[in-house]
């Protein structure tokens, strides 16, 4: 009977220092949301179903973010296929995997009008591309654009009779 009496106080000791530790560490703006719970087993399971469509909802907007993403030249292209290529590991934490060939697709899609001549020769060639390679070619192509200079001639005019 002391046996028993022991090791109950030894759990609720643990149980106690555990939650404790655990409500420490979690942000103040999600500790006001959980409820007093007194067993580690009863929290964590709260926890768990609490954020399971925070999870979901997060794939849809990172797969958003990802889709509909363009290279506007804000910063260079290793910054724009890096950052791409995060989201996609954020994806794949999340229980979404996103192929290699289908990141590569994506970031050839974000591409503007002026890199239409590289994805012409990528269209073109048998052996696609990795993320890494297409990074490298990119960044090339991107020197290269800078080199010949984006000289653009915008053509304004006016309707007749107007």
């Amino acid at each position: 009977m002391r046996m028993r009496s022991f090791f109950r106080k030894s759990w609720e000791r643990s149980n106690k220092l555990s939650l404790m530790f655990m409500r420490m560490i979690v942000a103040n703006n999600i500790k006001s949301t959980i409820p007093q719970i007194k067993s580690v087993r009863e929290y964590l399971k709260f926890v768990g179903e609490r954020f399971r469509s925070t999870d979901e909802s997060l794939v849809g907007t990172l797969m958003s973010e990802l889709t509909t993403m363009k290279f506007d030249g804000s910063h260079n292209m290793q910054n724009h296929i890096i950052k791409m290529t995060n989201i996609a590991t954020r994806l794949s934490t999340l229980g979404m995997k996103v192929d290699d060939t289908v990141l590569v697709q994506f970031i050839m899609n974000t591409l503007p009008l002026v890199y239409g001549p590289f994805q012409i020769n990528y269209n073109t060639i048998k052996n696609k591309w990795d993320v890494s390679e297409l990074s490298s070619m990119l960044t090339q192509e991107e020197s290269r654009l800078k080199e010949q200079g984006g000289h653009s001639i915008n053509l304004m005019g006016q309707g007749v009779g107007k």
